[in-house]
């Protein structure tokens, strides 16, 4: 089952690039531009990485977060994320940014634009990993330092395409961002959310019907309301679920204990995604892996884990229907 998983072709649609940073790159970065971080080595950096809650891990994402200075280190950070996409057969990858994570230390947003769309395209050409970018709003952040930062990213429009919401979820409901989510699609921005991590139900139904969103980033507790789970279905939207950054952060206390498979059976479209691989335990694939055997996934049902993650990807039809075709020849030649 392992070679299957490693060998599908795939597409990763909840990714947060600060949240690919590996230890040892990090503590390289922090030297390159002679940063103080709290740790003497890769191996203390790595014992941070343990977490009780979605706060205690926010805390050391922007701890690490704060050693990116340059475009060349924005650059790097999102070229490595890209080669490990292609060692796992992730034909398609759609990277979330924080670009208040940076601006707010005083980083241009240009620099932060610049580092990772050089690195996408390069990507593209060196490694056959196609990827586009979804620019986060920070929700422990105002409404207004969002619209501060739809208005800085105006002159890159065409290097993003869509809008996201992260960070705190609890006490910070979808609908504090109505208006700049408004604006955002006005824009021409596709509107995501997290919503349901650590959040209610409710927070999901204020992500649909005030954001107005086309997919819904996590989305666990939308399981609290059965309403719900068929308002979902009905809007053809799907989840992009990631089950090594829930048992981390406490969402799911094991993960034989996981919705996804359940959210398979009600008819809710599922993908599986890595989230922040750095701190999780894991890249995309590890996250099939793990969730396949503690779940007792089928490869019938791994293939329709890949084939929504092609579906619902925010790529134009010739390239979703090339991948897909992808997909099929290889399942038909590995099924049994």
């Amino acid at each position: 089952m392992k070679k299957f998983i490693k060998n599908l072709p795939k597409a990763e649609l909840h990714l947060h690039i600060e949240g690919s940073f590996e230890p040892a790159q990090m503590f390289e970065i922090a030297q390159r531009n002679k940063i103080e971080i709290p740790y003497k080595s890769v191996e203390e950096i790595e014992k941070a990485y343990q977490f009780d809650c979605l706060q205690d891990f926010l805390d050391i994402y922007y701890q690490g977060a704060s050693v990116l200075i340059t475009e060349q280190d924005f650059y790097d950070l999102t070229y490595s994320y890209l080669k490990k996409c292609a060692n796992q057969n992730v034909r398609h990858t759609e990277i979330m940014f924080d670009p208040q994570t940076h601006t707010e230390r005083g980083i241009s947003f240009e620099t932060v634009i610049k580092g990772i769309s050089k690195a996408c395209n390069d990507a593209e050409k060196q490694l056959g990993v196609t990827s586009l970018l979804i620019m986060s709003y920070l929700r422990h952040l105002s409404e207004e330092d969002a619209f501060k930062t739809l208005e800085q990213s105006l002159d890159y429009k065409h290097l993003i395409t869509a809008v996201g919401l992260d960070s705190s979820e609890r006490g910070n409901p979808p609908s504090k961002f109505k208006n700049v989510f408004d604006a955002s699609v006005k824009e021409g921005y596709i509107p995501l959310a997290h919503a349901g991590e650590e959040g209610d139900a409710d927070y999901v139904w204020e992500a649909l019907d005030i954001l107005k969103i086309k997919r819904i980033d996590h989305g666990n507790n939308s399981l609290q309301d059965p309403i719900l789970i068929q308002e979902i279905i009905n809007r053809d939207i799907a989840l992009t679920v990631c089950p090594l950054s829930n048992t981390s952060l406490q969402v799911v206390k094991n993960l034989k204990d996981h919705p996804l498979k359940k959210m398979m059976e009600l008819g809710l479209k599922v993908t599986i995604n890595s989230d922040d691989p750095a701190y999780f335990g894991g890249q995309v694939n590890q996250n099939y892996i793990e969730i396949q055997k503690a779940l007792n996934l089928t490869k019938e049902d791994l293939y329709e884990l890949a084939k929504n993650s092609f579906q619902y990807a925010l790529i134009d039809e010739k390239t979703k229907q090339k991948y897909l075709k992808e997909l099929n020849i290889f399942y038909e030649q590995n099924k049994n």
